[in-house]
């Protein structure tokens, strides 16, 4: 082992243990730690309020795949391939299988399992967050001679479960990733015009419709220059987004903020609280 990797392993022994300490103090201040959930947005309307914008079609295509998500998708495993600028620097691609159980009326929580596979050093990394169970923390070990044998709970909006997201573990999922497509056509019919067009496309081999806004003024609320989102023609539910800021000089290209990608999409797997259970002997928590 090369000495930076001993001084990155050691270094996340400390901060774990210092996590561990200041975890302590917060539970006698408080019992349940504060959660951010994703609003889930109606179903389509039957008309969208006001003049006609060019975000309809696209609004209508997100609700519709949104509500097949919500009433006929319970489950799901895929391949999530992300990348994402933090601070100004864009990261390194990732990825990671993942099962993913969807919030349901019935009291179904919202659950999901994470096994990263790439890069080499974060391989074999697991981590699993159930909704309001171990009181909403997440549950996760990493790789390496110590860190592979610790198995630690953590604030999903704290500073270490954060490390290098830019979102936290609950936002992740085709059906947040609907929601929050929606929320951002919804903001920006409202405020203003934008450029919209679909072209079709295809996403590690499967047929989709691509639908491209673009914010040609950088101004407020605006958080993007260009958003993609790519819908499978299949499946009916969105399986990549990507988003650009403004070029950073004139007659430059976008700059690429966040991409995500869903691959090998299989639905209703029927998964259970064993799928999302750390003591899972197919996994490997210590």
């Amino acid at each position: 082992m090369q000495i930076d990797a001993i001084q990155r392993t050691l270094m996340f022994v400390v901060c774990i243990t210092a996590l561990a300490v200041s975890n302590a103090h917060a539970q006698k201040q408080t019992q349940e730690p504060v959660l951010r959930v994703v609003k889930r947005p109606d179903i389509a309307p039957a008309a969208l309020p006001g003049p006609p914008h060019p975000l309809d079609p696209a609004l209508k295509l997100a609700f519709n795949a949104l509500g097949r998500m919500q009433n006929n998708v319970h489950d799901y495993t895929a391949t999530l391939v992300k990348r994402e600028r933090i601070d100004g620097r864009l990261g390194r691609e990732e990825h990671m299988f993942v099962k993913i159980r969807n919030r349901k009326p019935n009291g179904t929580p919202l659950s999901i399992y994470m096994n990263f596979t790439y890069p080499e050093d974060v391989a074999g990394r697991e981590v699993i967050w159930v909704e309001n169970r171990n009181s909403n923390k997440l549950v996760a070990h990493d790789t390496g001679l110590l860190t592979g044998a610790i198995r630690v709970n953590l604030d999903p909006d704290g500073f270490m479960a954060m490390r290098g997201n830019k979102y936290p573990i609950y936002d992740a999922g085709l059906e947040n990733l609907g929601v929050k497509l929606i929320e951002k056509a919804q903001r920006d019919r409202e405020v203003g015009m934008c450029e919209v067009r679909f072209v079709k496309s295809v996403v590690d081999g499967r047929n989709c419709t691509m639908i491209e806004v673009k914010h040609p003024e950088k101004k407020e609320p605006y958080d993007f220059h260009i958003a993609k989102v790519h819908i499978d023609n299949e499946l009916r539910i969105p399986i990549r987004y990507a988003a650009y800021s403004w070029p950073r000089r004139p007659g430059g290209n976008p700059v690429l903020e966040e991409e995500y990608t869903y691959k090998n999409v299989k639905l209703n797997v029927k998964l259970s609280d064993e799928d999302f259970n750390p003591d899972n002997p197919g996994y490997k928590f210590p």
